[in-house]
């Protein structure tokens, strides 16, 4: 959690906004209240797809206008509005999401020429999935502009790869 908060201080220090990806609303205000516990100056507010239209519409006017440093949020920010003062992306459990969601929101942040970044994060001694594995290192692999078609045919492989260990010769489906 250390780098975490480093990350999120020194983005913070340059004047930037912070996506911290947060994928359980039943527990979200909980995790708000720790990263406002971590970093006691910093505005802290919570986004996600089951607030109402009006309290959504407020936040992310909130984070336009700058009045949040923090963003805890759910992967509704993969279709959300462009904040080009958010340069800083954290997901937590990154291992649960898809290739291309990953990539996606990934595309959330450096929408300015400000350098981004994007903190990819998983349970501590947790065993990945050769899957999660494979979508984590490509991710990692294919920063550059314009690599969304890289991601797409390594997405392709990865779920052709998922599919064929699933059907494995000599077992009944159900």
């Amino acid at each position: 959690m250390e780098v975490l908060v480093q990350a999120m201080e020194k983005e913070l220090r340059r004047g930037g906004q912070v996506y911290y990806l947060y994928n359980k609303v039943e527990s979200i205000d909980r995790k708000a209240a720790e990263t406002k516990e971590l970093l006691p100056d910093a505005r802290v507010a919570v986004g996600h797809g089951k607030m109402s239209e009006e309290q959504l519409s407020k936040v992310w006017k909130q984070l336009l206008e700058g009045d949040i440093d923090i963003l805890v949020c759910t992967t509704i920010i993969e279709t959300g509005v462009d904040v080009p003062n958010v340069n800083t992306l954290i997901i937590e459990d990154a291992d649960k999401l898809g290739l291309a969601q990953l990539h996606q929101l990934r595309g959330r942040v450096g929408r300015s020429a400000r350098r981004a970044s994007a903190y990819l994060t998983y349970k501590r001694d947790k065993n990945l999935s050769e899957v999660a594995y494979k979508r984590l290192q490509a991710i990692r692999e294919y920063t550059e502009f314009g690599s969304g078609f890289k991601i797409a045919m390594r997405d392709l492989e990865i779920r052709a790869f998922r599919t064929a260990t699933r059907n494995v010769p000599g077992k009944a489906r159900k």
